[in-house]
């Protein structure tokens, strides 16, 4: 297809250097990039912003852009969305070239479809030549969360409402704060110069480098930052606030600042201590110093996404930022630490490369992903976090990527709306996944250095990912981690260009000692034929015997490939042991791909399992033997009994990974069976899988403090949230006696005796087996709480109630402006209700019912709305109700735009449900039951 974009991208070119006349424009010029005969050499963007009228939040700038021509044109096209531009204020004029001439701005047309903003020039452009474009905007601090918006917080000593204002640029909206060429490829350096009222503070991406008064308002002040460097426009920041910020001291480094909210600060030492540690590790990994004199990050009380990676000024959530150790889980901890990482890694893979167009987001976002798992791991050893990240993105792709509907890594993007649909798990999660892979195949030596050179190569430049491979390839063959005739792309492109991953058959011939191995792609869908799943991966195939036991090495032994055309080629393994030992497939799930062995084989593990020396099997094979068994008995791929009896070895294991695994498969079969009459055997057989590994814990009691590992703290939190599931031992009664406790303190909201990693399963089950006043009383410490993680675990468990009448209020609560839960927080409501077994069909029920009232209050930002699908697409599984949420989508059409690709996975998840029930129910019911 490139062909053809390019083809249409020289006739959308020759249309806008055309001559046409200013009410012309608007229809000619319609290719969804901006021309590319015009380049900014330099932004000098001034902005003005009135926060002391609550009634009136706006503010007012104007922007000089220095353009050189690269083509004779008539037209400048730009990008400006909601601002409003006095026409009579613009002033062209040509400022370096041959001849100078005066210019002008003849007439203004716009587009749109894709936010143009078309200027027709009274002269010509000449190539070679510079100018200047001067334009004066307004617009109201948005409520949208994008673009240049307004945020707020509750100062509890005044009992007032302080505003503050923020941007949030990527993918696409600068354009709402300025007119600017909002394309990654277009970068330049950028002078920002704030004016606000002079009891604010005003930060940007660069230091200050003056302030003066404002010349006609009292008070008010002009602050000028440093010029930047040469950067895309979705990196652009800047805040007025009234925050505080702790300062971070570490010597031979960049000024490193942490905000937040004044009643807050004390919760930023955590992310001031970790954030320098991880910059420097970064510098050494990546063999360049960060390149500005100083980093900032705040946290921002109003944010649609998780965080944002702005060079310089890097704007978080306030969960993602902010740790209270009185009040945040180690869960919560890790989430920081990962945030903080993610972001200070895009400073180099992003920021100072940047992908030439989003078709490649997953370079930045991917290479985030992965690289702040090494950065976490470097720094915090103690939590094995990379075992446990790698593990948490393999099973969230092997079951995302198992859809039809899902899409490649790497994929062509025309509108804005595209854009935001890839951030998500492939582009992060699976990104990552790959990346990993490849580290593993190549090494530590050829992986770094060949990143290094691709880094310093395009410094202050954009990429695409051929240019990654380049790089790597080199690398590679310098150090002889592939053969000569290897070369990255091929390998890669099988990764990032096609759809999903594949399963890999593996026949053992036991008296011959081989196996012949064959892939195809994996898919839920049952109903798709054999024929139509195709598709070839290259896929390095490290393996390890029973007598031999090598999980460390994860080099690959041999390769499956592909063909000229494409084909997938078989495989023969020689030299393998004989019928009497098991052999294991990917170790450490190093590669994104299931394997199924014949019955022998998996029948010797099995007995390795339930009767051997289990652990000598490394945990990540362990966790990858239960998924793989599980997906493929669900599948049909493979037998629910063998399924069933290989995690019977789960009463001897003691390790977080596999119960992740194991925890994860079951809650989904939990959530269709729990709607059937057969739920009494698989509640039977959860209590009697738990209780063994509950018991070796010390049940939900607080020893926290004696467990030495940070991995078997998770363990616990998670055995325990189950337990109480299932009622098992003691969970329950222990559970509601550290409410009531909790209940009876004269001060609540300071001193609270629940066990902070069990807090969410205490206050969850309290609240299912509560009363009401239990319900207002943990909705009193939710509006009185001042830390994000506790609100969410709050927001949460309240969602866990039976009563009708209390989760119909919850539902209305959720999505009421006036009331104490913020916008980017109300999913987490709706998801608690609609995961919860009688919330369910009164959540799919309101969803359905106020779908227009739910898209306007979430537009433009629908990305939101899309997470309120996934507990319905988990809970569908008749055919009936699965027809009735399909007419529902096709008469809301209006109402669901934007999220077309989340609504054809929400489907596709109910048909696999339906097909399982139909398949596996009596199947699985029935192996239950034999264990029982």
């Amino acid at each position: 297809m490139k062909w053809f974009l390019l083809f249409v991208a020289a006739l959308g070119l020759g249309l806008a250097n055309a001559d046409s006349s200013a009410d012309s424009i608007e229809s000619t010029y319609n290719y969804y990039r901006l021309p590319t005969s015009l380049r900014p050499q330099k932004y000098h963007l001034r902005i003005l912003t009135l926060l002391e009228n609550p009634e009136d939040l706006r503010f007012s700038g104007s922007v000089k852009i220095l353009i050189e021509a690269l083509e004779n044109t008539r037209n400048i096209t730009l990008h400006s969305k909601n601002l409003t531009i006095d026409e009579s204020q613009i002033t062209l004029r040509q400022i370096g070239g041959e001849g100078k001439k005066e210019n002008c701005v003849s007439s203004t047309a716009v587009n749109p479809s894709h936010d143009f903003y078309i200027l027709k020039t009274c002269q010509e452009l000449l190539a070679g030549n510079t100018y200047e474009l001067y334009m004066p905007f307004t617009a109201d601090l948005n409520r949208q969360l994008e673009g240049y918006y307004r945020s707020s917080y509750k100062d509890p000593v005044a009992n007032l409402t302080k505003w503050i204002s923020v941007t949030q640029f990527e993918p696409a909206s600068a354009r709402l704060a300025f007119p600017c060429f909002d394309e990654p490829d277009f970068k330049a350096p950028f002078v920002v110069t704030l004016g606000y009222h002079k009891k604010y503070t005003g930060i940007s991406n660069m230091p200050v480098k003056e302030t003066k008064p404002h010349e006609t308002l009292a008070d008010y002040i002009w602050c000028e930052f440093q010029e930047s460097v040469p950067m895309s426009t979705y990196l652009v920041a800047y805040s007025v606030n009234d925050f505080s910020h702790k300062p971070s001291t570490l010597p031979n480094s960049a000024l490193f600042r942490t905000w937040a909210r004044p009643n807050a600060i004390d919760q930023c030492d955590y992310a001031a201590e970790f954030g320098p540690k991880v910059l420097q590790y970064y510098e050494q990994f990546f063999g360049i110093k960060f390149p500005l004199p100083k980093i900032d990050q705040i946290a921002v009380p109003d944010f649609s996404a998780g965080a944002m990676e702005n060079w310089g000024l890097v704007t978080y959530r306030e969960i993602a930022l902010l740790y209270s150790a009185a009040h945040s889980s180690l869960a919560d901890k890790q989430r920081v630490a990962s945030v903080v990482a993610h972001e200070l890694a895009h400073q180099w893979f992003g920021n100072l490369v940047t992908m030439k167009w989003w078709t490649d987001l997953w370079l930045n976002e991917g290479f985030a992903t992965y690289v702040a798992s090494l950065g976490v791991e470097n720094i915090n050893p103690e939590w094995r976090s990379m075992e446990q990240e790698s593990l948490s993105n393999l099973l969230t792709i092997f079951r995302r990527d198992a859809l039809e509907s899902s899409h490649p890594i790497s994929r062509p993007i025309q509108m804005v709306s595209e854009i935001s649909e890839s951030f998500d798990q492939i582009s992060y999660q699976k990104g990552s996944t790959v990346l990993r892979m490849m580290h593993l195949f190549l090494g530590e030596e050829s992986f770094r250095s060949g990143l290094q050179a691709y880094l310093q190569k395009f410094s202050y430049k954009n990429a695409e990912q051929d240019n990654l491979w380049e790089s790597l390839t080199q690398a590679a063959h310098k150090y002889r981690a592939l053969p000569k005739s290897y070369d990255i792309k091929s390998i890669m492109d099988s990764w990032t260009l096609q759809t999903g991953y594949p399963v890999i058959n593996v026949t053992r011939d036991y008296a011959a000692r081989t196996a012949k191995l064959n892939q195809e792609r994996y898919l839920l869908n049952t109903q798709v034929a054999r024929a139509h799943r195709g598709g070839c991966w290259w896929v390095p195939l490290s393996y390890t015997t029973q007598a031999v036991q090598d999980f460390n090495n994860t080099a690959p032994k041999a390769w499956m490939e592909c063909g000229k055309n494409g084909e997938s080629l078989p495989k023969t393994i020689q030299d393998l042991p004989g019928p009497d030992q098991w052999v294991i497939f990917n170790t450490q799930l190093s590669t994104l791909y299931k394997v199924n062995y014949d019955a022998q084989n998996w029948k010797l593990l099995i007995e390795t399992l339930t009767n051997g020396d289990f652990e000598r099997i490394h945990v990540i094979n362990r966790a990858q033997l239960i998924d793989d068994a599980l997906y493929l008995a669900w599948t049909g791929e493979q037998d629910y009994e063998i399924a069933m009896r290989l995690i019977e070895y789960l009463q001897r294991e003691r390790e977080y990974l596999p119960w992740k695994s194991a925890f994860e498969n079951l809650k989904r079969v939990g959530r269709i069976v729990r709607q059937t009459p057969d739920f009494e055997f698989f509640k039977r057989y959860m209590k009697k899988l738990i209780l063994p590994i509950y018991e070796h814990l010390n049940g939900i009691n607080d020893t926290f403090s004696a467990i030495p590992q940070q991995d078997q703290v998770l363990l616990k939190t998670m055995v325990v949230n189950w337990a109480c599931q299932y009622q098992v031992g003691d969970c329950v009664p222990q559970a509601l006696a550290y409410y009531r406790n909790w209940r009876a303190e004269a001060n609540p909201d300071e001193k609270n005796p629940v066990p902070i990693n069990v807090r969410s399963t205490v206050y969850c089950t309290s609240i299912k087996h509560g009363s009401d006043s239990d319900w207002e009383f943990l909705w009193t410490r939710y509006k009185k709480s001042n830390v994000a993680a506790e609100k969410r675990t709050i927001l949460t468990a309240l969602g866990c109630s039976r009563e009708v009448w209390l989760l119909q209020r919850y539902l209305e609560l959720t999505f009421d402006p006036k009331e104490a839960i913020r916008k980017q927080d109300s999913m987490w409501a709706f998801q608690a209700v609609a995961f919860n077994e009688v919330g369910f069909l009164l959540a799919k029920k309101y969803f359905m019912d106020n779908v227009d009232f739910i898209y306007k209050f979430y537009h433009p930002l629908t990305k939101d709305m899309s997470r309120l699908l996934s507990p319905l697409s988990e809970q569908v599984i008749t055919l009936s109700d699965f027809n009735e949420f399909k007419d529902f989508v096709n008469n809301s059409r209006q109402s669901l735009k934007g999220l077309e690709q989340a609504i054809q996975q929400t489907l596709e998840i109910m048909l696999t449900n339906v097909q399982w029930k139909e398949r596996n129910y009596h199947q699985m019911s029935r192996s239950i039951q034999q264990l029982l």
